[in-house]
């Protein structure tokens, strides 16, 4: 008798680590270039972060760092996390997320303390601006994210944050009121948005194409609107009532970050409820389920009973009203009145956070905070006289945008469908 042994197949997946060079050579890159500012500019003095503001109920003692020595312990840190991310990757293995936080908050220790030598920080002024001024972008990189889960790429979030910020002057000014002005930005968000679901949705018309033309068109309208009927009629069109900033009771008490976060405007308040909404929406609803089925499969949406364009038109016009929502941040929190083009491109920058925080609403807010540092650490460092140009400074938002994008976080990988019109067979 002849017994035959079959094969025996195994059904355990292998699984395949995607591996990234560019994390450790931007660590590198950073860290040679971090070390030459002690080697080539020693600094004389300490530098001392204040941790408090002066009506704090609870004072948390200033933290005082030699410059100099405090520069060279970074290098010395910022070496080794390189080390350990090159050993990573020739290991086949990927470099973690707290790994880069590290890295990039010993880099910002070191640089702040080299830069700020005999000076003092406010470092409650310091991150408070940072958040206030990362909300519009929190607001466009949530927006990104929704549409681009979607399927759809949003790149006229610039188009909806201008008319947002236009629309909310004219309507709280009308009104007298900034909760009418807040209506009106996400009305507008969403009307750019229409626009944008309209010829990429219906039409087929390329993406990427149609938000560019969007974003010209919002800036020419407004500029135009802004010379011809809001420049003559100042006092009635174009000075709103704006949101105070309100501190929350007992929360705002809290040593160092009570001052941060809690010591902020309404429309902040609001940032942080619809980040919580959209995690809990995208990760933990059924709508969230179909939204990013359209986003990955749209087909196999269709097959199961999923509407896919109808899905695509409401994602895209709540991605609009959220962005909208960051437009009125610069009318009724931050400038009193709107200014032509006054987003300076913030649109793009939050477009780059979605990417950086590989569309994920947690991720990609992060980033945009990550932005909005940069942004007043121009300011900030301007104001106590530091030696860095302040013509660096005003680059360096734009400059960790962009490495932030080259791969700083590794590899992202957008929705498969991300930017492919659905044309139902």
């Amino acid at each position: 008798m002849t017994v035959t042994a079959e094969p025996v197949v195994s059904d355990e997946q292998r699984r395949v680590t995607v591996v990234s060079w560019k994390a450790p050579v931007i660590f590198a890159i950073f860290t040679v270039l971090f070390a030459l500012l002690p080697l080539l500019a020693p600094r004389e003095g300490a530098t001392t972060f204040r941790l408090s503001a002066g009506e704090a109920f609870f004072t948390v003692p200033d933290v005082v760092l030699p410059a100099t020595a405090t520069a060279w312990i970074a290098v010395v840190l910022l070496a080794a996390a390189t080390v350990f991310a090159f050993l990573l990757v020739s290991g086949r293995r990927k470099i973690p997320l707290w790994l880069v936080i590290v890295y990039v908050a010993v880099l910002m220790i070191g640089f702040l303390a080299w830069a700020a030598a005999g000076s003092t920080l406010p470092m409650i002024g310091l991150l408070g601006g940072a958040l206030a001024l990362a909300t519009p972008l929190i607001f466009g990189a949530l927006g990104g994210v929704i549409g681009e889960r979607a399927g759809v790429v949003n790149i006229a979030i610039e188009a909806q944050l201008l008319a947002g910020a236009f629309s909310a002057a004219v309507a709280a000014s009308l009104a007298g009121s900034p909760w009418a002005g807040l209506v009106a930005a996400m009305v507008a968000g969403m009307l750019v948005a229409l626009v944008l679901g309209v010829f990429t949705i219906t039409y087929f018309v390329d993406q990427v194409i149609v938000g560019v033309v969007l974003n010209v068109l919002v800036i020419g309208l407004t500029t135009f609107l802004f010379r011809q009927v809001l420049a003559p009629n100042t006092e009635t069109l174009n000075s709103p009532e704006t949101f105070n900033a309100v501190a929350i009771p007992v929360l705002s008490e809290i040593p160092v970050i009570g001052p941060i976060l809690f010591r902020q405007s309404f429309i902040v308040y609001l940032m942080y409820v619809v980040v919580a909404l959209v995690w809990f929406g995208l990760y933990r609803t059924r709508w969230g389920l179909r939204l990013r089925s359209v986003g990955e499969h749209p087909q196999a949406a269709d097959t199961v009973g999923i509407k896919v364009l109808a899905t695509r038109y409401r994602a895209v016009l709540l991605a609009g009203a959220v962005a909208g929502l960051g437009g009125a941040f610069y009318t009724l929190v931050s400038v009193p009145r709107f200014n032509q083009e006054m987003t300076a491109g913030a649109g793009f920058i939050a477009l780059a956070a979605v990417i950086f925080g590989k569309w994920d609403p947690i991720r990609a807010t992060f980033a945009a905070l990550l932005f909005g540092f940069a942004t007043n650490l121009q300011g900030v460092l301007s104001v106590i006289g530091s030696p860095v140009p302040s013509q660096f400074m005003l680059m360096l938002p734009y400059i960790v945008t962009i490495f932030a994008v080259a791969g700083l976080v590794g590899r992202s990988r957008a929705p498969a469908a991300d930017g492919e019109p659905y044309i139902k067979s």
